[in-house]
């Protein structure tokens, strides 16, 4: 049987050790607000006890409120006080308007009838101990193995994509996720995996990567990445997507910018797969799109290779003039997962020690492979989402 090399998609990235960054002044949490808080702080969610929540003006705050104003409800959309929902970092500078909102629902479980991966107790792979440089190179059983996965995998992420829309919370999100792994006889790859604590990757809006699904509701204007992996008959199966929520976002130039250069720069990363290309190409012509574009690629986390490992090697950055070691083979299986930010490529991470956004508290978005060789996570006809065209800025429609 004639050997066949893929690629994948995934949501941890195997992460570079940076320098501590000193954080950024507190943001007011005005939606697309660029001025730093003030003191003024919303009345209803001091009464709640949902801290945090500071604005820079009183103009701002009015402007904002009918967004605003879901942070009070209860994440199942009724218009019930959300008592006992609180920031749990309230003395965090956080970057960007977004706010975790806690508690955290309890951790889902998963049926001992389905197989579980090695750290699905411990809550660490034994992956850490992999060389860097191996590269494994699949059978054709490995390979069909990994097929399978990924369709169902494919599967269980357009079932969460449908449940899109304002209102909804991510926590909500994260219930759908688990209960179609369990459907389909697999276990949620994140939970757990050094001690995760979701069965999905919710990223919204600033969020590059690692976001927790919580009871914060989706609104109208955010964008988020949902990014799902799946561990079935021994091997992982995963894959992300950037989605709009609601008209605002669709409608705002910016946002598709960097949703739709994210899309563009996978594609035009795929294009050069194929036996021989060097790991180190991809970052060249995924930066020189993203600054067409105006906007950056951030640099922490990179593509990886996944088989019955969730991360080995190659290691797949995707910034220019990198030194990636590797190149492509026949039954490799490994990603290209392309971050593309507004504003800055650094990144910090809040104090849960996972959620990762952008330095300036600007929009993010990644995708993942859909084009170009075997793509075991393939897009359907059916499935959510897709391309949009991108609208008119409001200079180039006066002009």
């Amino acid at each position: 049987m004639e050997r066949k090399w893929t690629v994948l998609s995934s949501t941890f990235r195997n992460r570079h050790h940076g320098r501590l960054r000193t954080p950024a002044k507190k943001k007011c949490l005005g939606t697309d607000c660029e001025n730093d808080a003030g003191a003024l702080q919303c009345p209803t969610c001091l009464k709640l006890g949902i801290k945090g929540s500071f604005f820079c003006s009183q103009d701002c705050f009015k402007k904002n409120w009918g967004d605003h104003k879901s942070m009070h409800k209860t994440a199942d959309g009724k218009s019930t006080n959300a008592t006992g929902f609180f920031n749990p970092f309230p003395s965090y500078s956080f970057t960007g308007p977004l706010r975790p909102v806690y508690p955290l629902s309890e951790k889902r479980t998963v049926p001992k009838s389905i197989p579980h991966p090695d750290y699905a107790a411990s809550g660490i792979p034994k992956s850490r101990g992999l060389g860097r440089n191996k590269i494994e190179i699949l059978d054709a059983k490995a390979q069909e193995g990994m097929r399978k996965v990924c369709k169902l995998a494919r599967e269980v992420l357009d079932i969460v994509a449908a449940e899109l829309k304002p209102g909804v919370s991510t926590d909500h999100l994260d219930e759908v996720c688990h209960k179609a792994c369990i459907e389909r006889n697999s276990y949620p790859s994140p939970l757990n995996y050094n001690f995760f604590p979701k069965s999905i990757c919710t990223s919204v809006n600033e969020v590059i990567c690692h976001g927790i699904p919580d009871q914060r509701l989706l609104m109208d204007g955010d964008i988020v990445n949902l990014d799902v992996t799946l561990y079935h008959e021994g091997y992982h199966g995963d894959l992300n997507e950037t989605y709009y929520v609601g008209d605002r976002a669709r409608a705002d130039p910016d946002v598709v910018r960097v949703v739709e250069t994210a899309r563009e720069c996978l594609d035009q990363a795929i294009a050069l797969v194929k036996p021989g290309c060097l790991m180190r190409d991809f970052g060249n012509v995924i930066e020189k799109h993203a600054k067409a574009q105006n906007c950056s690629v951030i640099r922490t986390y990179c593509g990886h290779g996944i088989n019955s490992t969730f991360h080995c090697p190659p290691n797949v950055p995707h910034y220019a003039k990198n030194k990636a070691v590797g190149e492509c083979k026949p039954g490799m299986t490994f990603t290209i997962e392309p971050m593309i930010a507004l504003g800055k490529y650094r990144d910090v991470t809040w104090p849960d020690n996972w959620t990762s956004t952008t330095i300036d508290g600007k929009k993010t978005a990644q995708f993942v492979t859909e084009d170009g060789c075997e793509i075991l996570t393939a897009r359907q006809a059916t499935s959510p989402g897709g391309p949009i065209a991108r609208p008119e800025s409001g200079d180039k429609a006066a002009a």
